[in-house]
C-alpha cells in the first residue's frame, strides 16, 4: 500500500484532486495585481498639473514630424510618409556610414572630384590629406559637399558603392521609403526620403556619441579658418542640440533639429519650406507644440511585483513571484494619462524546476486599444524539483501522522 501511494504521488503530483490538462502559455488576467498597478499609474499621473491642450500648429513645411528620441514615439506629423528630396540632410546617413566603417584618426587623401565640388564646401584641396574627424565636422557643421565626396570615396572606393552602403543601412534602420543616389544631397534622380524615415535615421545617428557631439557645435576650426554651422536653431531655440540643415531647388528649405527640455529630447523634421525663416518658424512651432502637450510618464519600475505563478512538483515553493524586468517609460499627452490600464499575461502553472530570472510572461500598458509599452515578467525566486527521495520522505511523514 505504501508503494502504491508513492507511485501515485509521482504520477499525479501533490494535488491529486487536479487532473486538468495544463496549457503552458495560456493567458490570464491577474486581477488583484492589475488593480494595484493601475492605481499606481494613476497616482503617479496625479502629480502633474493639468495642462491646456494647444491646437495643432500651422506651419509652412510641406512635410513634418516630431519624434521622441528615447522611445521613438511620434508626437506630431504632417504628410510624414510622403516621399520628398531631402537635400543636405542626406549627410546624416553619410556620417553614420563613416562612423561605423572608419576610425576618426584615419587620413583621407582628397581627390580632384571631391575638391571640385560646388555648393556648400569646407574648402578641401586636391591631394591634401585630412583626418576623418575633420571631414565629419566639415560635412555636418558647414555642410561640406567636398567632405561628403571625400568620405564616400575613401570608405566605398567609389561614390556609387558608398551609396549602396547607405541604402543597405537605411533598410537595416527601418527607413524603407528612402533611397540615396549621392552622399551630399544635391538634386538627383531617385534621391528621396520621408519625414518619418529621416527622423528614424536621425534617432539612430544620435545614439552615436561622436555624431551627437559634432551636431551640437556652432563652429569648428579647420586649417586656420572657422567653419560656421548652417543650423540656425542652435542659436534661435532654447535647448537646441542639433542636427542638420539642407537646401536645393527641388527639396526647398529642410531642417532636422533636436532639442532637449524637461528631461525630454525631441527630434523634429521639416521638409520643403519656402524660406529659411519659414523652416525655422516651422521647426520652432512643432517643437513648442510637442514640449507643451507631451510629458514623460514612468509607467512601471524594474523589480515591481506583478503577480505569481503556481509551481507543480516543487520541493520548496508552491508558487513563485514574478516582477517587471525593466523600467517602462512613455511620452504621453497630458490629457491622456488617465486612460491607461495594464494587462498581465502569465501561465496558470508551470512545472518545477524554475530558475530565478526565468521569463514567465508579459505585462502590457494599454491606452485604449493600443499597447504603448510592454515588457517581460521574470521570476524573482527559484523552485527546486521534487526528487524520488523527497516524495518518499513526504509519504513517510504522512504515514507516521496516520498511525499516530
Amino acid at each position: 500500500m505504501l508503494i502504491v501511494y508513492i507511485i501515485s504521488l509521482i504520477i499525479f503530483g501533490n494535488d491529486q484532486s487536479s487532473n486538468r490538462i495544463i496549457l503552458d502559455g495560456s493567458d490570464i488576467d491577474i486581477q488583484y495585481s492589475q488593480e494595484r498597478l493601475n492605481n499606481k499609474i494613476q497616482q503617479d499621473n496625479n502629480i502633474y498639473d493639468t495642462v491646456e491642450v494647444s491646437s495643432n500648429p500651422v506651419i509652412n513645411a510641406r512635410s513634418a514630424l516630431v519624434m521622441d528620441f528615447e522611445t521613438g514615439t511620434i508626437l506630431y506629423e504632417k504628410n510624414a510618409y510622403r516621399k520628398r528630396p531631402m537635400a543636405s540632410t542626406t549627410k546624416i546617413m553619410s556620417a553614420i556610414i563613416a562612423l561605423e566603417n572608419s576610425d576618426l584618426d584615419e587620413e583621407v587623401l582628397i581627390s580632384g572630384k571631391a575638391a571640385g565640388m560646388s555648393g556648400s564646401v569646407m574648402g578641401l584641396k586636391k591631394d591634401s590629406v585630412v583626418s576623418m574627424y575633420d571631414l565629419l565636422n566639415g560635412m555636418l557643421i558647414c555642410s561640406g559637399n567636398d567632405a561628403a565626396v571625400a568620405i564616400a570615396e575613401h570608405i566605398g572606393g567609389t561614390v556609387e558603392r558608398f551609396c549602396e552602403m547607405m541604402n543597405d543601412k537605411a533598410i537595416e534602420i527601418g527607413a524603407f521609403s528612402t533611397n540615396f543616389s549621392n552622399p551630399h544631397g544635391l538634386d538627383a534622380e531617385n534621391h528621396y526620403t520621408t519625414a518619418y524615415d529621416l527622423a528614424k535615421i536621425t534617432r539612430y545617428a544620435l545614439k552615436n556619441p561622436v555624431f551627437n557631439e559634432i551636431v551640437k557645435k556652432s563652429e569648428y576650426y579647420f586649417n586656420g579658418r572657422v567653419l560656421k554651422s548652417t543650423n540656425e536653431m542652435l542659436s534661435n531655440y532654447e535647448g537646441a542640440d542639433g542636427v542638420k540643415t539642407g537646401y536645393t531647388g527641388l527639396a526647398g528649405r529642410c531642417l532636422v533639429a533636436s532639442a532637449t527640455k524637461n528631461n525630454m529630447r525631441f527630434i523634429s523634421v521639416v521638409l520643403f519650406c519656402d524660406t529659411k525663416n519659414l523652416r525655422t518658424s516651422s521647426s520652432q512651432k512643432i517643437l513648442d507644440y510637442s514640449f507643451n502637450e507631451y510629458g514623460r510618464v514612468h509607467l512601471l519600475e524594474k523589480g515591481r511585483i506583478a503577480g505569481s505563478v503556481k509551481v507543480d512538483r516543487s520541493k520548496s515553493l508552491p508558487e513563485v513571484m514574478v516582477a517587471v524586468s525593466e523600467d517602462l517609460i512613455a511620452v504621453l499627452k497630458h490629457s491622456e494619462r488617465d486612460k491607461l490600464y495594464t494587462r498581465v499575461s502569465l501561465p496558470e502553472k508551470v512545472m518545477a524546476p524554475v530558475r530565478r530570472g526565468s521569463v514567465m510572461g508579459t505585462i502590457s500598458i494599454f491606452q485604449g486599444d493600443k499597447i504603448i509599452a510592454e515588457t517581460s515578467l521574470i521570476t524573482i525566486e527559484s523552485a527546486q524539483k521534487m526528487e524520488l527521495w523527497d516524495y518518499f520522505m513526504n509519504v513517510v511523514k504522512k504515514w507516521l501522522v496516520l498511525i499516530h
